[in-house]
């Protein structure tokens, strides 16, 4: 094969690489369940839900909130005042600078022993977690550990510890029949976690997450190109920036629900993550 030849096929390889990235997700074929007041929050009843939520001086925890999206589901709970108390769950002490960090609390546990950490997840009325890892970064079986076993056991210990709500952060085509490990591997923890029976538990389901990753991850950052070149309405079809994601799970947070399941498709999450706020303090 000559030069030439190789450097083409390169080329090719790498062009097809988002849509072979996408695939999982073009090949759906079944709709998923939209949250049904998403599109018609109205801001001054979001604004009161808002207020509502701050009087009950609720706590929260944290998992992954070195990851993206929880960086930002950080930034915006402080920046909303919305709980009494807020800690962060993960394998290291995050260092921050700013003064708004400054009452956050901070536990440091070995996942692999979770359960001499039972205490950390105690007392708390809400949990976040968005954990996960990518099989390219910690191979197939690291991977299944951490999105699976690592969040399935905080799932436990969190329910055991007394959390009412618990909000995981999946992805669009989650499915435990599915053929790709992936999304087979979020639809297993999804069922599993519905299988604990928090008083309310809700899964978000984005498609590809739109944001400037401080690690590298050359292929997600390929396919956001890809993405962005397209018309609106298709790319919106295939992803949703990271802060729409954050902002939805915090007005679906807010809302009072007696639903003990609640399934954001990656429609309902641009819904109710545009629902215009005027939420600051």
């Amino acid at each position: 094969m000559s030069q030439g030849t190789g450097m083409g096929l390169s080329l090719v390889a790498l062009l097809l690489l988002p849509l072979v990235l996408l695939l999982p997700y073009l090949s759906l074929n079944r709709p998923e369940e939209e949250w049904p007041g998403s599109s018609v929050m109205e801001t001054g009843t979001l604004q009161k839900f808002l207020e509502d939520f701050r009087m009950q001086n609720k706590s929260v925890f944290i998992l992954g909130a070195t990851g993206e999206t929880g960086q930002v589901l950080l930034r915006e709970i402080l920046k909303r005042n919305l709980f009494s108390k807020v800690t962060l769950i993960g394998r290291r002490k995050i260092e921050f600078e700013e003064e708004a960090y400054k009452n956050v609390h901070q536990e440091v546990v070995d996942f692999e022993k979770l359960d001499e950490y039972a205490s950390t997840f105690q007392d708390h009325d809400v949990g976040f977690c968005c954990l996960g890892t990518t099989r390219s970064k910690a191979g197939a079986d690291g991977f299944v550990r951490v999105d699976r076993d690592y969040v399935l056991k905080s799932a436990e210990l969190a329910k055991a510890g007394g959390c009412k709500h618990f909000n995981l952060l999946s992805s669009k085509g989650a499915d435990k029949s599915s053929s790709f490990l992936y999304l087979q591997v979020k639809g297993e923890v999804e069922a599993k976690v519905e299988e604990l029976n928090f008083d309310r538990y809700t899964i978000f389901r984005p498609a590809v997450l739109l944001c400037n990753r401080k690690e590298s991850r050359p292929a997600e950052w390929l396919t956001r190109k890809f993405l962005g070149s397209l018309p609106t309405s298709w790319a919106k079809d295939y992803s949703v920036p990271v802060i729409t994601v954050v902002r939805a799970m915090i007005n679906n947070l807010v809302t009072p629900s007696d639903k003990k399941m609640e399934l954001l498709d990656n429609q309902a999450i641009h819904n109710l993550g545009k629902a215009e706020d005027l939420n600051q303090p």
